[in-house]
């Protein structure tokens, strides 16, 4: 396709600058999303690293929570990274009083499960479905995924916890792959939309 995808950061918290360009760089057009009218525009949408109760309270505030979980239901690609990990999962186990998730992803996860701040670190990471060296995984405050339903795939593993996982059209990792300027990850997504545009095509 000649035509790049449109595809949304959501842009209420967290690292947006830096997905959008790790967007650009893979044949994208990347936009900030905060209100409806503009997720209505979108073919695919990030959900960036940030903290996953405040995103959710902005959701909320912002009138886009509500539509959103309509357009994931109805198919959506959508990406979590770290906080956006969270904010996809059926299920939190340790949730914030008032948190709420987008869900979409049959699966489980722990909050801060790798440790605070101060414990962050790098790993290499291998992904099912990316070819070539192992993708260097930024964890900062990271959640991992304590378990999945039948439906959801496991994509990586890290120290025997599950940290990326694909169910359909949406995407998550507990990791931050917009820090490090290996764009793989935002590749593979972006083909996950450019396909859902394109039936026939796949």
């Amino acid at each position: 396709m000649t035509d790049a995808p449109v595809i949304g950061v959501l842009a209420l918290q967290g690292d947006v600058r830096e997905h959008l360009i790790a967007l650009a760089a893979a044949d994208a057009v990347a936009r900030p999303v905060r209100r409806p009218e503009e997720l209505a525009e979108v073919d695919g949408l990030v959900i960036p690293g940030g903290e996953s109760t405040t995103i959710s309270k902005l959701a909320v505030l912002f009138g886009v929570l509500e539509p959103l979980r309509a357009r994931v239901r109805a198919g959506l690609p959508v990406y979590g990274t770290c906080a956006g990990l969270i904010l996809l999962a059926d299920k939190i186990l340790d949730p914030r009083s008032g948190q709420e998730t987008v869900g979409g992803i049959d699966m489980i996860v722990r909050r801060n499960a790798f440790g605070r701040q101060n414990e962050s670190f790098e790993a290499a990471v291998d992904i099912k479905g990316i070819e070539g060296d192992p993708v260097e995984g930024v964890f900062i405050r990271a959640p991992w995924v304590e378990s999945v339903g039948a439906r959801t795939e496991v994509l990586a593993e890290h120290e025997g916890h599950i940290v990326a996982v694909r169910q359909g059209n949406a995407l998550a990792t507990s990791f931050h792959p917009e820090l490090t300027g290996d764009h793989r990850v935002h590749s593979l997504f972006v083909d996950m939309v450019r396909a859902n545009r394109t039936p026939e095509s796949l």
